[in-house]
C-alpha cells in the first residue's frame, strides 16, 4: 500500500512538470509568434500583421501584449467596424477603463463626433471624485492628441482640490499642444504662483513659445491685470519685467523696476540689475537713469558702488557715441574715474576704473605715456587680481600698437594666453594676436590662431575669429598672394594705431587699384565707420548705400543698413526716415541679428513705448 501510494505521487508530479513543461513551451512560441506581428506591423507589412495579431487575440492571455499595437492597426487600415467589435467583445469579459477610452477614441477616428463627444463626456463623469482615474484619463486622452477631453478630465480634477491651480502644468502643456496661447501661459501663471522658486523655468518656457511682439503685448496686458487683482503677487512683477526685457523696452523695465524696488525691497536692487543690462545691450540713456535711482535710493548698501561705477560708464559710453568725440567730455570722464579711485580706493572697482581711465587717456587725448604709467600701476599692484591685470595687459598691449611697438604687444597678449587658459581673457589674447599676424601679412599664421578661436566659449570672440577666418579665405582663394588682403589689412593696422586721416587716404584710392576684387563691400563699410567717427555723416550713409545696392546679399547688408537708420536718428535727428528704414530693415533682412533692436527702436519712434503704465 505503501508502495503504491508512492508510485501515485510520483505519477502527479511527473504530469506537473509535463504540464509546466508544455505551458513554457506554449509562452515561448506566443511570445516569438508576439515579436513576429510586431516586426511585420514594424516593416510595414499590414496584412501579414494582421493575421498574425487575430491569431494571437484568440487566446486572452496574449491580449494585454497585443491589444494596443492590433488596435492601432486596425484604425490605421481603416477597419473600423473590426475595431469596435474586437472592442465591445473586450468589455464583454473586462470592463477595463483603458477599453472604453478606446472605444471613444474609434468613435472619434470614425468622424462620429456626436457621439464620441457624450460617449468621453459620460467616461469624464462617470469617475466622479477619484482624482486619479481622472488623470489617467487626461494622460491617456492627451497621449492620443485627443487635449479638448484631457482638460475636461484635468478640470473636473481641479474642481475637487480646494487648490485652483494644481494640474496648472499639465493644462499648460495640453493648451500648447491645442495652439490655444492665451489658456497656455494662464496656466503657466498658475503654476508660477503656486511654485515662486520656478519662474526661471516659466520664464525659458515663455522665451521658446512667445516670441512674437502681439504675443509679448498680450502677456503684457494679462500680467497687468494680474498684478491689479494682487497686488503682492511678487512673481508677477517679476515676470512684467522680464516681459520688457524681451521687448527690448528698457525704460519700461526700469519704471516697473523701481516700482518693484518700493514695494518689496530686496537687499539686492532690481533697478541695479536692469541697468546692467541697459548697458549690455546699448541703451546707454536707461542705464544711467536707472543707475542714477539706484544711487539716491540704495545709498549707503552694497548697490551704490557698482551703481556709481556704472553711471560713469554709461556716460562714457554716451561721449563716446557722438562723433567727433568731444575731447573735453572726455577730460570731465578722467576727473569723475579719478575721484571714483579716490572715494573709493579699497574697491576692485578701482582699479577697473583706473583701467578705464587710461584708455581715455590713450585713444582720445593721445597721452599715451599717463596711460601707460596707469595701466602699469594696475599690474604691478598685489592687491588686483588676476584677471584685471590681465585685462590690463592686453590694453596695454593694445597702447604698445598704438605706439607702433608690435614686438612689446605680441608679448603682452601671449603672457595673457599662457596665464588665462581657456578663459574669455585667453581667447581676447590670442584673438589679438591672430590679428597682429593679419597685420603683418601672415594669413597662414593667423588662420591658424583663428581655427582655434572659432570654438572658443565667448560668442563675440568666436563670431569675430569667424569674420576675419572668413575674410582670409575668401580674399586669398582666387589671389594667393594676397596682395588686396595685404593692402586691407595694413589700414586696418593704421586704424588700430588711430592714424585715421591716413587711413581714410588709402581707403579712397582702394577700388580704382583693386576694382575687382571681392573686399570691395569691406573697403566700403570701413570707410563707412571711420567717416561717422570724424562726424560726417552724409559720406557714410552714402558708402552704407554703396554696399546695400552692390552688395545687397552679402553679409554686410543688414550691417549697413541698419547704421543708415542709426545715423538718421542720432546723429542728423531725421526720425520719420529711421523709422521708415527700420521697418523695411525688417522685412528686407528678417534673419539678421539686428532684427530685435531694429523692432525696438521702430515701436519707439512710433511711440509705443512712449505711455508705460508703473504696478503702483
Amino acid at each position: 500500500m505503501h508502495n503504491s501510494n508512492y508510485i501515485k505521487y510520483l505519477y502527479i508530479i511527473l504530469l506537473i512538470q509535463i504540464q509546466s513543461v508544455c505551458v513554457q513551451n506554449t509562452f515561448a512560441q506566443d511570445q516569438q509568434d508576439i515579436q513576429l506581428a510586431n516586426e511585420y506591423a514594424a516593416k510595414g507589412e499590414k496584412e501579414k500583421a494582421l493575421l498574425a495579431y487575430e491569431q494571437l487575440i484568440k487566446k486572452n492571455e496574449n491580449i494585454p501584449f497585443v491589444h494596443t499595437s492590433y488596435f492601432n492597426l486596425l484604425i490605421d487600415m481603416g477597419k473600423l467596424s473590426e475595431a469596435e467589435d474586437y472592442l465591445e467583445k473586450l468589455l464583454r469579459k473586462e470592463d477595463k477603463l483603458s477599453y472604453r477610452l478606446d472605444l471613444g477614441v474609434l468613435y472619434f477616428r470614425s468622424g462620429n463626433l456626436p457621439k464620441a463627444d457624450k460617449y468621453l463626456n459620460n467616461i469624464i463623469k462617470a469617475q466622479g471624485g477619484d482624482t486619479y482615474k481622472l488623470k489617467i484619463v487626461a494622460d491617456y486622452l492627451a497621449s492620443k492628441n485627443m487635449t479638448d477631453y484631457a482638460v475636461v478630465a484635468l478640470k473636473q480634477a481641479r474642481s475637487l482640490n480646494d487648490n485652483q491651480n494644481v494640474y496648472s502644468l499639465e493644462l499648460a502643456n495640453l493648451y500648447r499642444m491645442s495652439g490655444k496661447r492665451d489658456q497656455m501661459v494662464d496656466e503657466y501663471l498658475n503654476y508660477v504662483t503656486q511654485t515662486p522658486s520656478n519662474i526661471s523655468y516659466i520664464k525659458n518656457i515663455m522665451q521658446i513659445l512667445i516670441t512674437k511682439p502681439e504675443e509679448l503685448e498680450s502677456l503684457e496686458r494679462l500680467l497687468l491685470d494680474r498684478i491689479q487683482k494682487n497686488q503682492n503677487a511678487e512673481v508677477y512683477v517679476d515676470l512684467l519685467i522680464w516681459v520688457n526685457l524681451q521687448q527690448k523696452n528698457f525704460y519700461g523695465a526700469f519704471i516697473q523696476a523701481r516700482a518693484y524696488d518700493k514695494r518689496f525691497r530686496k537687499e539686492q536692487s532690481k533697478t541695479l540689475e536692469i541697468a546692467q543690462i541697459a548697458f549690455n545691450n546699448q541703451d546707454y540713456d536707461n542705464a544711467d537713469r536707472s543707475f542714477t535711482y539706484v544711487i539716491k535710493e540704495f545709498a549707503g548698501t552694497e548697490n551704490e558702488l557698482p551703481a556709481r561705477m556704472g553711471i560713469i560708464k554709461s556716460r562714457e559710453a554716451k561721449v563716446k557715441r557722438h562723433y567727433p568725440v568731444n575731447r573735453d567730455s572726455v577730460r570731465y570722464l578722467i576727473g569723475e574715474y579719478r575721484r571714483f579711485r579716490k572715494n573709493y580706493a579699497d574697491s576692485p572697482n578701482a582699479y577697473e576704473a583706473a583701467v578705464n581711465q587710461a584708455l581715455l587717456h590713450a585713444y582720445y587725448l593721445e597721452e599715451m605715456d599717463s596711460a601707460s604709467y596707469y595701466l602699469q600701476g594696475v599690474i604691478s599692484n598685489n592687491k588686483v587680481s588676476p584677471t584685471i591685470k590681465s585685462k590690463a595687459k592686453i590694453d596695454l598691449g593694445d597702447i604698445y600698437l598704438l605706439k607702433e611697438e608690435p614686438w612689446e604687444a605680441t608679448l603682452l597678449y601671449s603672457q595673457v594666453e599662457k596665464t588665462q587658459r581657456e578663459t574669455p581673457l585667453g581667447f581676447e589674447a590670442k584673438l589679438k594676436n591672430a590679428k597682429l599676424s593679419y597685420f603683418k601679412g601672415d594669413f597662414k599664421l593667423a588662420q591658424e590662431h583663428l581655427d582655434i578661436l572659432k570654438q572658443a566659449t565667448t560668442r563675440e570672440i568666436a563670431n569675430d575669429a569667424m569674420e576675419l577666418s572668413m575674410r582670409i579665405k575668401e580674399n586669398t582663394a582666387f589671389d594667393t598672394t594676397g596682395t588686396a588682403l595685404r593692402e586691407y589689412a595694413s589700414i586696418e593696422l593704421l586704424m588700430s594705431q588711430n592714424k585715421i586721416e591716413e587711413a581714410l587716404s588709402r581707403l579712397s584710392v582702394f577700388p580704382d587699384k583693386f576694382s575687382d576684387q571681392q573686399i570691395k563691400d569691406d573697403v566700403y563699410w570701413l570707410e563707412a565707420s571711420l567717416r561717422l567717427k570724424q562726424g560726417e555723416f552724409d559720406k557714410a550713409i552714402a558708402l552704407c548705400e554703396k554696399i546695400v545696392a552692390e552688395f545687397g546679399d552679402d553679409i554686410l547688408a543688414d550691417d549697413a543698413y541698419f547704421m543708415e537708420g542709426d545715423i538718421q536718428e542720432h546723429y542728423l535727428n531725421n526720425k520719420d526716415k529711421a523709422m521708415e528704414i527700420y521697418r523695411e530693415f525688417l522685412t528686407k533682412y528678417p534673419g539678421s541679428v539686428y532684427v530685435a533692436e531694429a523692432r525696438k527702436r521702430y515701436r519707439t519712434l512710433r511711440g509705443d513705448f512712449s505711455e508705460v503704465i508703473p504696478i503702483n
